[in-house]
């Protein structure tokens, strides 16, 4: 039998990848190994939390097991940059683990393993390259440049690979490096959400229509600011006055700086809207209901909604019935009252939208923010530069950095050392066949 063989690969190229495996080989992705030759390694970077807390939660390991594919829909992806979200932040705190970790493992209502979903990868914006598909995948192929949000109930893109399932990954835009394209699946997955399910706004019915974004000088903001220009429609804006000139350059007709007084009275003093994205929350939606044209099907529709806190503070059934008895209220109450709809906007992952939005940034008509970069080493800081809110823009960890000349040295290396072994298992079968 021929020897246990190791490659380290950190940074290598998909096609490396994906020679290696079609060899049959096991393929450690760690920086620094050390292996008994009986038993092979298959793990990755990453960086994790094995508990949930502040920023000190946070801690790097090449011992995180690498995803595989496991269904015939599954595709992997290797990681080029990821970017952090608000829900990163709220997730490191424990924020949602009670429903998010039943849609993990639903069998878990069933013991009290409070472990179970440790460690736990965050990230939930991936760009990357695929290295290995199910079956049944049609879509894309090992070596395309792809984008995607993860969802928060799979492991994250904070790490060397991530698998995901055909339906939730999308073609990269052309005009994109990775630290680009990498700042807006997730946002752009839970705008799409909430303007066009429960808004119902689409590229048709926006002409025209007048359109208020309460906070939108950060990742879901900008993107629904282009997104709504694109598709005709008025958008005004809250944000702070340093924020302006952002959302102004990226489109918003009105702005108003929530620190120059008070916000509800200026708003107050326009027409009204037919649709307000609310991603504050809290006491905006006390005074923002009335800036709604009355019983015209206006809609307000607010991404900070009770559902997960509910769930984390009264359990699984009180914390679902709670939710659903307050959203019930709200939407009873404004329908009555004014003849507006209320209404949740929650994330759900689309691979399809993500290649409408990819022909939208490949004719010019949405850019990328990214506020910040940071190396995959510097994860730590990265949270912190998101914790200190006031976004404007997004922050990407960039996870790979490029080494062409090492991807196409293993490449070439590994197919001269599968034909030898292909060659010597030819003669071994040859001489077992002649006894």
């Amino acid at each position: 039998m021929a020897s246990t063989r190791l490659l380290c690969l950190f940074n290598a190229k998909a096609a490396a990848t994906k020679t290696l495996a079609r060899a049959g080989w096991s393929v450690c992705f760690r920086r620094n190994v050390s292996s008994s030759p009986s038993r092979l390694q298959h793990c990755m970077s990453a960086w994790v939390i094995d508990q949930y807390g502040t920023n000190g939660a946070l801690t790097y390991t090449e011992e995180i097991p690498v995803p595989t594919v496991n269904s015939p829909s599954e595709v992997m992806i290797k990681v080029h940059a990821a970017s952090l979200n608000p829900l990163d932040i709220s997730m490191r705190g424990g924020y949602g683990a009670t429903l998010l970790k039943l849609r993990r493992d639903p069998m878990s209502v069933m013991g009290n393993d409070h472990d179970s979903e440790f460690p736990l990868i965050l990230g939930r914006d991936v760009s990357g390259v695929v290295v290995d598909c199910g079956s049944e995948v049609t879509h894309v192929a090992p070596g395309d440049e792809v984008w995607a949000a993860v969802p928060p109930w799979k492991q994250g893109s904070l790490a060397e690979f991530v698998t995901l399932t055909e339906y939730e990954v999308s073609h990269k835009p052309k005009l994109l490096s990775h630290t680009e394209a990498a700042s807006i699946p997730y946002v752009a997955n839970t705008a799409l959400s909430a303007l066009v399910n429960a808004g119902g706004l689409c590229r048709d019915s926006s002409s025209n229509k007048r359109v208020l974004i309460t906070g939108g000088s950060g990742g879901v903001g900008t993107f629904s600011i282009q997104l709504l220009k694109a598709w005709g429609a008025h958008v005004t804006v809250t944000c702070s006055h340093n924020a302006e000139g952002l959302v102004r350059g990226l489109g918003a007709d009105e702005v108003v700086d929530y620190t120059a007084g008070d916000a509800a009275e200026q708003l107050d003093m326009m027409e009204k809207f037919d649709v307000i994205l609310d991603s504050v929350g809290g006491e905006t939606e006390l005074w923002a209901m009335g800036l709604l044209k009355p019983w015209s099907g206006a809609k307000y529709v607010s991404l900070v909604t009770p559902l997960l806190p509910n769930t984390d503070s009264m359990g699984m059934l009180d914390g679902l019935l709670q939710a659903g008895l307050s959203l019930q209220s709200k939407a009873i109450q404004n329908i009555i009252s004014s003849g507006v709809f209320y209404r949740w906007g929650v994330y759900a992952p689309d691979g399809p939208a993500l290649d409408e939005v990819s022909k939208l940034v490949d004719a010019g008509k949405i850019l990328p923010v990214v506020e910040a970069q940071f190396p995959f080493a510097q994860v730590p800081q990265a949270f912190l530069k998101l914790d200190q809110g006031h976004a404007r823009g997004k922050t990407v960890v960039r996870v790979a950095e490029e080494d062409d000349g090492r991807a196409e040295e293993l490449v070439q290396n590994s197919r001269m050392e599968t034909a030898v072994e292909s060659e010597q298992e030819g003669q071994r079968t040859a001489e077992q066949n002649q006894i």
